[in-house]
C-alpha cells in the first residue's frame, strides 16, 4: 500500500489539471455564447445542438491543444445568425462578450474556493489537489477570457470591436474570418502574444487571489 501511495504522490498532475480545466472552461464559454444568442432571439445554436454542456459538441482539437501547451486557445465557434437579432451588430457584440464574462466568473469562483480550502485546511497538504486544481482552473479561465477579448476574428473581441465598424467594412472583415486562426497560431508560437498575455493573466490572477483571501481571512 505504501508503494502505491508513493506512486500516486510522485505523479505530476499538472497536465491533468490543465486538460480537465480546459474542457470545463471551453464548454461553459461556448454554452454561454449559445445561451445568450438564444435569449436574444437566435435559435441557431440550440437547433444545431450547441446549447449544451457536453464538451464534445464544443471542442476544437487544435484550440484545445493550444490551451494545453500555451494556456490560450479556442473552441468551435458557436453558429449565430445575426439577422435574427433586433440589432444585428449589437447582438453579435453581446453574444461575443458572454464567453469571456463566463470565464471571469468561473475564475473568481475558483479563487474563492481555493482561498476557502486553504483557510479551512491551513495544512494545505490535506487539500493539495483541490487547491492546485482551483489555482490552475482559475488561471486557465482568466487566460481564455483575456485571449478571447483580442479583436482578431474569430475571437470574441472582434465581435465587440467590429460592432462599431461601418456595415460595409464589417461584412468585408467577416468574409475572411476563416484565415485569421493561422495568424493567431503564428502570434502565439512566436511569443508575440504569449508574453503580454502571461503578464496580464498573472496580474489578474494575483488580484483575484488577494481579494478572495481577504474575504476568507476574516473567518
Amino acid at each position: 500500500m505504501e508503494q502505491i501511495s508513493n506512486f500516486f504522490a510522485s505523479l505530476d498532475y499538472s497536465v491533468l489539471y490543465v486538460i480537465v480545466g480546459a474542457l470545463i472552461s471551453i464548454t461553459f464559454h461556448e454554452a454561454s455564447h449559445a445561451l445568450t444568442a438564444y435569449k436574444l432571439g437566435d435559435t441557431t445554436a440550440r437547433d444545431m445542438g450547441r446549447l449544451t454542456l457536453n464538451p464534445i459538441r464544443h471542442i476544437d482539437l487544435l484550440g484545445l491543444l493550444m490551451m494545453i501547451f500555451f494556456r490560450f486557445g479556442w473552441a468551435k465557434p458557436v453558429p449565430v445568425n445575426m439577422h435574427r437579432f433586433r440589432k444585428p451588430k449589437l447582438g453579435m457584440a453581446v453574444v461575443g462578450i458572454a464567453g469571456p464574462v463566463s470565464n471571469m466568473i468561473m475564475a473568481a469562483a475558483a479563487m474563492l474556493f481555493r482561498a476557502l480550502f486553504v483557510r479551512i485546511y491551513l495544512d494545505t497538504g490535506k487539500c493539495f489537489f483541490l487547491t492546485e486544481f482551483f489555482g490552475v482552473f482559475g488561471s486557465l479561465n482568466i487566460g481564455l477570457g483575456l485571449f478571447n477579448l483580442i479583436p482578431i476574428p474569430p475571437l470574441d473581441g472582434s465581435r465587440v470591436v467590429f460592432a462599431f465598424l461601418p456595415d460595409k467594412l464589417y461584412y468585408t472583415v467577416l468574409r475572411y474570418e476563416r484565415f485569421y486562426p493561422i495568424l493567431l497560431i503564428i502570434l502565439l508560437y512566436t511569443g508575440v502574444l504569449s508574453k503580454y498575455l502571461n503578464i496580464s493573466v498573472t496580474a489578474v490572477a494575483n488580484a483575484m487571489w488577494k481579494l478572495a483571501w481577504a474575504i476568507f481571512s476574516r473567518i
